[in-house]
């Protein structure tokens, strides 16, 4: 097969000149891609604008190629691809999952970290802004001064005032309310929630979490009674719910915190404690990085031909690492895989993919890998 190879950067880019069909170009092509995986390649560019087209055989050479790049940590990106190249992807369902670009050159300015860099100058900017504001406006924005006195002690000292109303009050709790949002979706972006299958709906949570603590200090401002009232208020709701991980609970709790300091309008205190979230977020993820949870999945297909294509499609869409172990064949196929996949993935949702499509799959069986005797 006619195959360049050169270095652009830390990446070398293939550059296939003839059909991925089945027949001896996708195979040979498989048999390169993974060549350069073991010998210690780990990032791999594919210009595939010499490709006219492409077929099952060369999906699934991708397909592995993306695989075995993500078991070694490494990547596996997709370079001006043809018009039907691009057709054949999308009726694969696969045009999402690999990394595509429009030329070599975006795909190896892709590598940069641009999510973590724009999260990164979003948190310093909005954390620097809020400690500027608490510095420079430390009673006015907080609307309390010596009035939040009596809600502290319950001595009411003689002459004592009423917080006085500013005009422009209405837009401060507004502003209030909008901090407290910036806050929650900033530690939202650098926490994902543990249980997948509510991630969404989680990490919305998450977010107005602060913002409901922020307009419950409002809503009280220095009065004990509101203070009861919304206690009381709270205790009737009921969240049916469950929170698996005690870490999203944590993160929930600190979210709430933040959200009544920004309510009280102590932006600055609300700035260096949301500083200091992320930044332990971030430190905790380093050091206590979560494996991959290893299964075996035996798949019994109908027939003599098994939907390779759809099979490690499924495993590609959800992020699953997975290496073919096993092929039986007698009036249906079965093969055995092994695979590493995240412990949050539900493995009846996968079985449910696996079986979906008419594909032909009949059953679907997971089980711990029994362990290679030395």
């Amino acid at each position: 097969m006619s195959v360049s190879r050169r270095a652009v950067g830390d990446r070398i880019v293939l550059s296939p000149q003839e059909p991925l069909a089945a027949g001896g170009a996708a195979e040979a092509f498989e048999r390169h891609v993974q060549q350069l995986f073991r010998n210690g390649y780990r990032h791999l560019v594919l210009d595939l604008s010499g490709v006219p087209s492409i077929d099952s055989a060369g999906i699934r050479a991708l397909v592995r190629g993306h695989t075995s790049a993500q078991r070694i940590g490494g990547s596996l990106r997709l370079a001006a691809a043809t018009a039907p190249v691009k057709k054949v992807l999308e009726l694969s369902h696969l045009a999402g999952v690999f990394e595509m670009y429009d030329s070599v050159e975006a795909a190896r300015m892709a590598s940069w970290p641009w999510r973590t860099i724009q999260i990164a100058a979003a948190g310093s900017l909005l954390c620097g802004a809020l400690v500027w504001a608490g510095l420079r406006w430390p009673v006015e924005l907080t609307g309390l001064g010596d009035a939040a006195e009596p809600l502290l002690t319950g001595v009411v000292k003689k002459g004592a005032s009423v917080i006085p109303l500013h005009r422009f009050q209405p837009f401060l709790e507004l502003l209030k309310l909008v901090v407290a949002a910036l806050i929650g979706v900033l530690v939202t972006a650098i926490h994902q929630p543990a249980a997948r299958e509510r991630t969404r709906s989680i990490e919305q949570a998450q977010t107005l979490l602060c913002v409901a603590g922020a307009m419950m200090m409002i809503i009280i401002g220095n009065s004990v009674a509101r203070a009861f009232g919304m206690a009381g208020a709270a205790s009737i709701i009921k969240f049916r719910t469950p929170v698996d991980d005690p870490k999203d609970v944590t993160i929930m709790f600190l979210l709430m915190g933040l959200g009544m300091s920004t309510g009280l309008g102590a932006f600055a205190v609300a700035g260096l404690g949301t500083a200091f979230l992320c930044i332990t977020l971030v430190a905790l993820d380093q050091v206590s990085a979560q494996k991959s949870r290893v299964m075996a999945v035996e798949i019994l297909a109908s027939g003599r031909q098994f939907p390779t294509t759809h099979v490690e499609g499924v495993f590609v869409r959800n992020q699953i690492v997975f290496e073919p172990r096993e092929i039986s064949q007698a009036d249906d196929v079965t093969v055995k895989y092994h695979t590493w996949l995240d412990p949050r993935t539900s493995l009846e949702d996968l079985s449910a993919q696996l079986m979906a499509d008419d594909a032909g799959v009949k059953s679907v069986a997971w089980e711990h890998p029994k362990r290679e005797r030395a």
